[in-house]
């Protein structure tokens, strides 16, 4: 898991909005651990619930819909790979 240092996110990748709905799934992310690129989403509390509920937070906030071949764990594996899917499909819109 993330390292306990600061809740900033000054270096990664995404928007605030991201960050935020990732964390409300993050049961074990504490408010004050960073969360990295390459962070465990399993391992900082996302089951597969929590998987689902984040996919429509997602697809509500940014207006996108995952394709069915994004549904992989792969993508679900860090905040890093959603953010690069999410990315795309943000572009593709």
């Amino acid at each position: 898991m993330a390292t306990p240092t600061s809740a900033s996110t000054a270096s990664a990748p995404w928007d605030p909005g991201f960050e935020e709905v990732l964390r409300g799934a993050l049961r074990l992310l504490s408010p004050d651990d960073v969360l990295a690129p390459d962070t465990c989403l399993s391992t900082a509390g996302m089951d597969s619930m929590s998987t689902i509920d984040t996919l429509m937070r997602l697809e509500d906030r940014y207006d996108v819909a995952f394709p069915d071949d994004a549904l992989t764990g792969e993508t679900f594996a860090t905040p890093g790979s959603l953010w690069t899917v999410l990315s795309e499909l943000r572009a593709q819109s």
